[in-house]
């Protein structure tokens, strides 16, 4: 690996005493914990000073033995179960188990002034799954590519869910600030309430971004709302088959593209300090927009329940690129 102080380059460091990566260039640096989840912890846009990976209010943690107690914000990947403990085929699963506690084995494939690339991968501990990742980024561009392979790496089908837990507040995000999505998404609500501050829409799907309120009003959910706002979860579909969206003000967006024949759902949680208790206590203001296979986010039980868990059958590797890029202007 070269010292480079100018145009793309790459770092191996040591971050909460764990194995971490970083690229840069002359707009992005993105930091990368590989000896936990490959979380990215940073993903700051220079020009302007902010850092899209938004922190909790603990921020980020070595701990490994508990996805919540341990949550530090910003971006983490998901596989096999999404969301509440689940146990699925004999196997139990915590929250967001197990890839995003694990340690990732990591190395530099590329590094020149004008791209730079690393190499993540890691095989869960209970599922016969593995995956491969790689990060780009190029000289003078506000874009970070990822390209993957899931591996089944057994004579048997194997169901999961897979996702990237995507989260975003301030200082990048305030009130009124939107968040823009293809024509012909529409949603579908979270199935049982999440706690009591939630906004409840009504049951039936809608068309986006308008959504019936449980008290017989309507919510326009691509505004953000002030602190206090109930917090909600639902789960947006219909995309074409390379899905995006756009979050921010007029000045600075974010923007992510993905596979939406790999992940055809949306996830969007939306805390906006309305949860009083654990683990939030009323501190956190930020929304999540995470690609998914499957939903809700119940965990893999239910997921296979409904139809959506991703399937791979014996031995298939299945190919899952997105991007994030910054928009300015």
């Amino acid at each position: 690996m070269r010292q480079r102080n100018w145009g793309a380059r790459v770092r191996e460091l040591e971050w909460l005493g764990l194995p971490a990566l970083t690229l840069e260039n002359e707009l992005l640096r993105v930091g990368i914990l590989a000896g936990k989840g490959s979380d990215v912890f940073e993903l700051l846009y220079k020009p302007r000073d902010v850092d899209f990976a938004w922190l909790t209010a603990g921020g980020f943690t070595a701990r490994t033995d508990n996805f919540v107690d341990g949550y530090g914000g910003g971006w983490q990947e998901i596989l096999p179960n999404g969301g509440a403990p689940s146990t699925y085929d004999g196997v139990s699963y915590g929250q967001h188990g197990e890839i995003s506690l694990l340690p990732w084995d990591h190395e530099v494939v590329e590094d020149d002034q004008e791209r730079v690339a690393v190499r993540l991968s890691v095989a869960c501990a209970k599922a016969p799954l593995r995956v491969e990742k790689h990060l780009r980024l190029a000289r003078g561009e506000a874009r970070l590519e990822v390209e993957e392979t899931l591996t089944n790496d057994s004579p048997s089908a194997v169901r999961c869910m897979w996702g990237h837990h995507i989260a975003l507040g301030a200082p990048f995000l305030e009130p009124g600030a939107r968040i823009r999505l293809p024509d012909g998404v529409e949603g579908i609500p979270h199935p049982t309430a999440l706690n009591d501050g939630m906004r409840r829409v009504a049951p039936e799907s809608f068309r986006w971004p308008r959504a019936a309120a449980a008290d017989g009003g309507e919510v326009d959910l691509s505004v953000l709302p002030p602190p206090g706002a109930p917090s909600d979860i639902v789960y947006l579909t219909g995309f074409a088959e390379r899905a995006w969206y756009e979050i921010g003000g007029d000045d600075v967006r974010f923007r992510v593209e993905w596979d939406a024949r790999v992940m055809p759902y949306l996830w969007f949680w939306q805390e906006f300090g309305a949860t009083k208790g654990y683990p939030w206590y009323g501190r956190h203001w930020n929304v999540g927009l995470e690609p998914f296979s499957s939903y809700p986010t119940n965990g893999l039980a239910e997921a296979v329940g409904n139809g959506t868990a991703l399937e791979l059958r014996p031995h298939e590797e299945r190919a899952f690129s997105l991007t994030a890029e910054v928009i300015d202007g």
